[in-house]
């Protein structure tokens, strides 16, 4: 009965059941004897908010993962940011690969809408390298932070840093198990720590298929439009964003660089922000909204989406077709693109009414800041979390999953009909 239940649903409701299932298994596990450690008490909806955030991948955290849980409930932490940043329909597809049996359709077709692919060519050969380059890249960092972490702790503690903190870089989760909520500040005057966990984080956020894409043809003019506009727009991205830091904020380059790149989803932070101008937070804000790139295991409206609007945007003054490096975009994608950005506005409008509600004793642009952060799953905080109530708590774990889901996945997955065939006479509105 279960099994033809599951075949009737459609892969979006899937997926999020996925997560969701993914989410409490995770809690229930944090809330044993063996994940907390002693004389600590976690609270169910810490434990909720704590797996939530490492399955979306977020970074937000109401407890130190470090000082309340134990190396078995890092373990898990660790493990959920894994599977969280593959995705679970990845995830099990690569288990059926590993026991060697067959892909059937419906997990193709899972895996097709998880990596946000258009066709199902390739989709199996696609989880294989997914999950080849995710191991290579993860085990490239752990080596690299090892050198900077072996010189503070012992040899097993340094190895479960760092194997720990190259899967929170690489999947841009942005959670560490350094302790007292203190993220890299410790570390933000080490180059070489800095240069590896940027390195991670822009390679996972740049999304798989535009890395294979790379490595099989290694020139610009030859990769696919995708690709060319995720290499474009992220690197025009992190470079205004650190000439804006710089401006606003009284912050090194090292610095300004690596919180323009970890605002894009990843959640790492070198000093605090709460001590940032408006203007520098104002600046984070938009860079978390558009956040990483399709197919990545970051969130946000994505880089694709707003290179596609400003081209539109562009095309509407020059009265061109929209495109770019002599290719048109569709209509659909422009429509799309404009869907997915006004559905990601309003959920964060509602999101920072109800915390204004829930959690009036903070400043507007702290909470704002606080639910984007969730929305575009990055992560980054300006200290508020830890202190915020049951309800608040549990607004900013709604938004933290559908923002790891996309707001337009959420909104479509309960809606079955097909489409109407019946078609009306069009007729203009002034707009503007």
């Amino acid at each position: 009965m279960m099994k033809t239940f599951i075949k009737k649903q459609p892969p979006g409701r899937l997926i999020a059941m996925g997560f969701a299932m993914v989410i409490l298994i995770g809690t229930c596990l944090l809330l044993t004897p063996w994940s907390v450690r002693q004389g600590v008490t976690v609270k169910p909806v810490d434990a909720l908010f704590s797996a939530t955030s490492a399955v979306c991948v977020t970074g937000l955290v109401t407890i130190d993962t470090a000082d309340h849980f134990t190396v078995f409930g890092q373990a898990i932490m660790g493990l959920l940011i894994q599977i969280g940043g593959l995705g679970v329909s990845s995830v099990g597809v690569g288990l059926v690969i590993a026991a060697g049996k067959k892909v059937s359709f419906k997990s193709r077709t899972m895996a097709k809408e998880a990596l946000n692919v258009d066709n199902y060519k390739g989709v199996v050969k696609l989880v294989k390298a997914v999950l080849c380059m995710t191991l290579g890249f993860e085990l490239a960092g752990a080596l690299l932070s090892f050198l900077v972490f072996s010189r503070d702790y012992p040899f097993l503690h340094a190895v479960g840093i760092s194997v720990f903190h190259s899967v929170a870089s690489f999947n841009n989760a942005g959670l560490d198990i350094l302790g007292g909520l203190q993220n890299l500040i410790p570390y933000g005057d080490d180059m070489f720590l800095n240069i590896v966990t940027s390195a991670l984080v822009i390679v996972g956020g740049i999304g798989f298929p535009v890395i294979l894409d790379v490595a099989r043809n290694r020139s610009f003019k030859k990769l696919t439009l995708h690709s060319k506009v995720v290499l474009v727009t992220s690197g025009g991205l992190l470079l205004s964003g650190t000439l804006l830091l710089k401006l606003t904020d009284h912050l090194t380059w090292m610095q300004a660089f690596f919180h323009s790149m970890s605002a894009r989803t990843a959640g790492f932070s070198t000093c605090s922000l709460g001590e940032f101008s408006n203007a520098g937070l104002f600046v984070i804000m938009i860079l978390m909204f558009i956040g990483a790139s399709s197919g990545s295991t970051g969130g946000g409206v994505k880089t694709s989406t707003f290179f596609v609007l400003l081209q539109a945007i562009r095309s509407e003054f020059s009265k061109r077709r929209t495109g770019a490096f002599h290719r048109s975009i569709p209509r659909e994608n422009v429509f799309r693109a404009g869907m997915l950005v006004i559905t990601s506005m309003a959920l964060v409008c509602i999101g920072t009414f109800l915390m204004c509600v829930l959690a009036p004793q903070f400043d507007f642009v702290q909470i704002m800041f606080e639910v984007v952060s969730a929305f575009s799953t990055a992560g980054l905080s300006t200290g508020i979390t830890p202190e915020l109530g049951f309800a608040a708590k549990v607004v900013l774990i709604l938004i933290m999953f559908t923002g790891r889901l996309g707001v337009m996945t959420m909104v479509t997955i309960w809606v079955t009909r097909p489409e109407r065939q019946t078609r009306y006479t069009e007729e203009s509105v002034m707009i503007g």
